[in-house]
This record gives structure tokens, sequence and C-alpha cells, in this order.
């Protein structure tokens, strides 16, 4: 019997993935699969990146590694350009030395699992077309075929939304794991899948953890980065202060309302007046299981 663990979207914090470590230790696991966003947003994405290459896992890129390999060149948008909207990018890409960068350029798109006493399986981060794209809880099949158009495999793991996932949808089974490092469903608990493979199929399991920011904030608060990154990286706190999304709602706001206004202080406050559910997107306010409570790491 084959059995996997599936872990995404750690995106640099480092004391979740030892929640993580040490559940797995329990385990004995023939490989572990890591679905992409091991970097950005959190303050460790250095050190989470040599946890996960020390341990041998197989690991994917995802929309972070993207970010992190395309700014400043001319693969990027223009928009990746502009210091006040994408503050995380150059804070990033001081946070990785040129080594460990040069070995997320050589990282997949996509694993494909296939062993040889269960069916196969594909590993992607957002879908098999893009790291940005999302494969989201209310996906229909007449969405899902054509992001899935040219994939053999029928298991589909996917990470990005952040969101657990466990869906039959047409003839492919959907899962996402969650996040790691990142929840946004109100709940502090890391997330991971356990996979059995057998003749009949597989078989899952998810594990969720508790884990503290404590030291997430101390390390935000040493670098300095609510006054380097600005209204943005204010959401990055707030997230990780509530596990609810917030950088999101925010921009579909501005959109909306005031697409002219600069991303400041004042345009924020303005934010804080009005209900933040309203620009949030449907899946993630399904996915909250229980308001959200205070970060014990405050």
């Amino acid at each position: 019997m084959t059995r996997l663990a599936i872990l995404a979207d750690i995106h640099g914090n480092l004391p979740a993935l030892e929640a993580i470590e040490a559940d797995l230790a329990q385990f004995p696991v023939d490989q572990v699969v890591v679905a992409g966003d091991i970097i950005n947003w959190g303050p460790f994405s250095a050190q989470v990146t040599e946890r996960v290459l020390a341990a041998g896992w197989a690991v994917l890129r995802g929309n972070a590694e993207y970010y992190l390999l395309d700014y400043d060149t001319p693969r990027a948008p223009a928009t990746w350009s502009d210091p006040v909207a994408f503050p995380l990018l150059p804070w990033l890409r001081r946070q990785l030395s040129p080594t460990l960068q040069a070995r997320i350029a050589t990282w997949p798109d996509t694993i494909a699992v296939r062993p040889t006493d269960a069916p196969p399986l594909r590993v992607v981060h957002g879908s098999p077309r893009s790291p940005f794209e999302a494969i989201r809880p209310q996906v229909t099949e007449a969405e899902l075929a054509p992001m899935l158009a040219g994939i053999e495999e029928e298991t589909i793991i996917a990470g990005h939304t952040h969101v657990a996932m466990d869906r039959q949808i047409g003839r492919w089974r959907v899962l996402n794991p969650g996040s790691v490092g990142v929840p946004l469903d109100g709940q502090f608990l890391a997330r991971y899948l356990l996979l059995e493979g057998g003749a009949a199929g597989w078989r899952v399991t998810s594990r969720q953890l508790p884990f503290s920011n404590e030291a997430v904030f101390a390390e935000f608060a040493r670098q300095r980065f609510r006054d380097e990154c600005g209204v943005v990286g204010h959401f990055v706190l707030e997230e990780f202060r509530t596990a609810r999304l917030g950088l999101a709602p925010f921009l579909r706001w501005r959109q909306a309302v005031c697409p002219d206004a600069p991303l400041n202080e004042e345009t924020l406050a303005r934010f804080r007046t009005v209900d933040p559910d309203l620009y949030t997107a449907a899946h993630h306010l399904v996915a909250r299981r229980e308001l959200a409570r205070p970060c014990p790491a405050r």
C-alpha cells in the first residue's frame, strides 16, 4: 500500500510547518508532496525552504514561487513593479539567497504520482492550467472540465484556495488539503492530508493541528514588516491574526467603490467602515466553521 502525505500553502510559516513535522513523525509515509506556495506572506521563507529541501520532500511551484522567480524580470507583468501595490515582492526576494532561488527555479509545476499498487494522481497548485487559477469548492463539472483537459488522472490534488475540499465532480475526485501556514476559515489549525492507496483507490485522512503564531509576529516586528509593506503589510498581518481573508476583500472593495484611491492609510480607514464579508469570496465565507478568535500569539 502506498502512503503519502500532501501539504500545501505553507507560506513561510515555520511554527505551522514544525507542527506538521511533529505530527508526521508518527505516520510511516513513503513520500511527502508539497503542492506549492512554500514561501511568501510569512517571514520564514528561507527557513521553510531549507527544511523542505533537507527532508527530501517532493515539491512543486505555486504562484508564490512565480512571484519570487519572475519579479524584476521581463516575464513579470508591469503591475508587479508598483512598490505600493506589490511591496512583498522585493521583500520576498531579499528573504531567499541566490542558492535557494536557484533550487526553487528547478521545481516542476505539476507532479504526477504513479504508484504500482494504486491509481495515479495529479498534484498541482492552482489548476493544471495555471498556479494562479483556483479550483474552488463550488466548482461545477462544466467549469472543471476545461481546467483538467488532457489530464488522464482522475484524482486531482490542488491547493491555492486555503480551503480544504474532498469532492467527487463527474469522473474526478478533487482534493485540497487546506493551508499549512495561513488558514482562512477562522481556525488556527495547520492542515494536511494522509493518503493510503490501493487497488480500490485512495483512502484520505485530514489532519488538523493547532499552532502558535507568536514567533511569526516576533519576526515580522524584527523586520519592521508593517513599516516597509504599508497597507498590504497590514492585511498580511491581519490574516495571521484572524485566520480570515483580509487583502482580497479590501482590493475588491477598492475596485468596486474607489478604484483610483491610493493604497494608503486613509483608504484603509474608509474600508474599515464597511462589512468586509460583502467583498469576500463565497467559498471563504462557507469555510468558516466558527467565529475567528484572537490569535493566542498576541
